[in-house]
């Protein structure tokens, strides 16, 4: 009824135009360029539950959570079926309570929990929102909602779907139970599976630098621009480690610097907002 409503309510030039802004929109998120996606999307009068979506997503690349959960906020109640829409909603949720005081975090992660809950019911097969929902489950205390048996469950079902998948999240459940053994084991044998994921190499190499294992974890930073020249997310996962790890600081700056004028970013990699973030504290300001 909504979508008939409207449709009555807009003339077909309207209704073409809207279209023509929203691919272009998409287009250029593809391309991150997320300030002109925003211009031409905030411009249209008539925001469906897909303009507000794109919204979203174009707000939380920036790192601008508040403004990101007020459009994907509108997104989810004009169509609460929609699976991916909450899996969004729980990403802005999540952070929200990331970057809020004690007190307000809780509340936001609880919503971020039933959003992403709620997504995996709606579309058991949105491998997105599994992945983020492990995320919380590795990530948040037991009475925010985490917790590692539930983690071990999704764990088990990603295994069944992508068995380097499954190896990463077991090795996030050992490295949790501070079973670094195991979890280092888990990490070679996911990157073993999946040879041609720069990925796998990239969590070996941060792990191997928080057990302070410098020397293994550079080797496989160089073994990971090798499988990926080039790559984006290779420059940044070194700047990150380097920053977190308080050594080569001048080295992650130029890292930062390149990944700045990279030309060829993804939304699959880290935002800007996060590199600029890292450079700030790199820069001490």
């Amino acid at each position: 009824m909504r979508v008939g409503l409207l449709m009555l309510s807009l003339s077909p030039a309207m209704l073409f135009a809207d279209a023509s802004v929203l691919e272009q929109a998409q287009k250029l998120y593809r391309h991150t360029d997320y300030d002109a996606a925003i211009r031409i999307l905030t411009a249209v009068p008539n925001k469906d539950a897909s303009v507000n979506e794109l919204l979203g997503q174009c707000y939380f690349m920036n790192g601008d959570y508040r403004k990101a959960t007020d459009y994907l906020e509108k997104a989810v109640a004009a169509e609460p079926g929609n699976s991916l829409y909450h899996t969004w909603i729980g990403r802005a949720y999540g952070r929200r309570a990331e970057t809020s005081f004690a007190l307000n975090a809780v509340g936001w992660a609880s919503k971020s929990r039933a959003s992403l809950e709620k997504a995996v019911e709606i579309d058991p097969s949105n491998w997105e929102a599994v992945d983020d929902l492990f995320e919380f489950y590795i990530q948040a205390p037991g009475f925010m909602g985490g917790g590692l048996e539930r983690a071990e469950k999704l764990a088990e079902i990603v295994s069944r779907r992508d068995p380097a998948e499954g190896a990463y999240d077991r090795a996030r459940i050992a490295e949790a139970r501070k079973q670094y053994g195991p979890a280092e084991q888990y990490l070679k044998r996911a990157a073993e599976l999946a040879p041609h994921q720069v990925g796998r190499l990239l969590d070996l190499a941060k792990f191997l630098a928080k057990q302070g294992r410098y020397e293994e974890s550079d080797r496989t930073f160089v073994q990971a621009e090798k499988v990926a020249p080039g790559a984006p997310k290779v420059l940044f996962e070194m700047a990150s480690t380097y920053i977190k790890t308080n050594r080569n600081v001048d080295t992650a700056r130029e890292l930062l610097k390149k990944y700045f004028n990279t030309s060829n970013l993804t939304p699959e990699d880290p935002p800007k907002s996060e590199a600029e973030r890292l450079l700030r504290k790199v820069s001490g300001s």
